[in-house]
């Protein structure tokens, strides 16, 4: 029995059904996730009779091991988890001065096989529980001592693919009795999976949508996004505004530049034909290295270039700024495995 990842109505009914006053679950619950306890001795207001229980049953608080992590000048860090079967995922920690963000992951490896995705490369190995994913930054936060302020679910995995444990951890992190991050401070991820944006749409949850785009015509985003092929542009459109229409939140779209790939003059057109109109903004994204891939990040001046014109016809646009040069934890870098190596780090610093 794992506690963590049980709503706090779960677990108020889960000590009920051990004979226990309700107001126990609210004591664990608050032990979870406000003051990010890992031992049942850390508990020192719950009864000793009831510790023991627990502990003689094996009732565990869920807790995730850091296997390493990476530092950065910045203030940023990568950390690796060991999950209880032995299975590791990543996170990041983005510090800034107006908030502090943890990048958490949703499954073991992902099984969308995006060209410039080194995490792709490893395949599915499974989706992570409601617990392993509220522990990502439960246990960041109590390393290093900071109130999380933002989340972004743009780890390893496709969200929308294990949706149910995505949302079942969002309502925990966002309930007023546990971590207390609003919905607007959370952001969603996803390469396209149209059934998760159309149900997340009538979810009456105020969490930001981000759509990995990274091409405005099938023919190259099949290419780059196998995904595409189940669920081509026109459609994943259509669903964006379905989205908007249900939360009249701005969607914003990713667009990573490959040199010579997407980042051409029609490229530009397309995607501009593609987006104006729409409540949206686009996060550009300079490509970062990964292992046995021949793609090429964009030069500087046709990124300023991408980005103007995007700007001229009035779509709002952002570039990603460069974070931890030391760290390979950058979008489409994670991979699970023991941190090392040297990238840079992007992150959207842009909600």
């Amino acid at each position: 029995m794992n506690l963590k990842g049980l709503s706090h109505k779960e677990l108020r009914d889960y000590l009920d059904s051990l004979g226990f006053p309700k107001y126990r679950g609210d004591q664990i619950f608050n032990w979870l996730y406000r003051r990010k306890a890992c031992d049942w001795d850390e508990m020192t207001d719950l009864p000793k009779e009831l510790r023991k229980v627990f502990q003689d049953n094996g009732v565990s608080l869920g807790c995730l091991s850091l296997d390493s992590q990476l530092r950065a000048d910045d203030g940023t860090i990568k950390c690796l988890f060991v999950l209880e079967d032995g299975e590791t995922v990543e996170s990041v920690y983005l510090p800034e001065t107006q908030r502090q963000t943890v990048c958490f992951s949703t499954q073991v490896g992902c099984g969308m096989g995006c060209l410039f995705c080194a995490t792709g490369q490893r395949g599915l190995v499974r989706n992570l529980s409601p617990a392993e994913i509220v522990d990502q930054p439960l246990q960041i936060s109590r390393m290093t001592g900071s109130r999380i302020s933002s989340l972004v679910a743009m780890g390893q995995g496709e969200p929308l693919l294990n949706y149910d444990s995505l949302l079942k951890a969002i309502r925990i992190i966002n309930d007023t009795q546990g971590m207390s991050i609003g919905a607007r401070h959370i952001t969603i991820s996803t390469c396209g999976i149209i059934p998760g944006i159309r149900k997340l749409a009538n979810e009456q949850l105020q969490v930001n949508l981000a759509i990995s785009l990274h091409a405005a015509e099938n023919e190259l985003r099949n290419y780059l996004m196998p995904i595409n092929r189940k669920y081509p542009i026109d459609q994943l459109i259509e669903a964006c505004r379905f989205y908007l229409s249900r939360t009249n939140r701005r969607i914003t779209f990713e667009y990573t530049l490959i040199d010579g790939v997407n980042d051409r003059s029609i490229d530009l057109i397309n995607l501009i034909q593609l987006l104006s109109g729409m409540l949206c903004h686009v996060n550009l994204i300079p490509f970062n290295p990964v292992p046995n891939s021949k793609l090429r990040r964009s030069k500087e001046e046709r990124i300023e270039e991408f980005a103007a014109g995007l700007k001229q016809v009035h779509i709002e646009t952002t570039i990603r700024k460069e974070r931890g040069s030391e760290l390979a934890a950058a979008c489409g870098q994670l991979q699970g495995k023991s941190v090392s190596g040297t990238a840079p780090l992007w992150f959207n610093t842009h909600e």
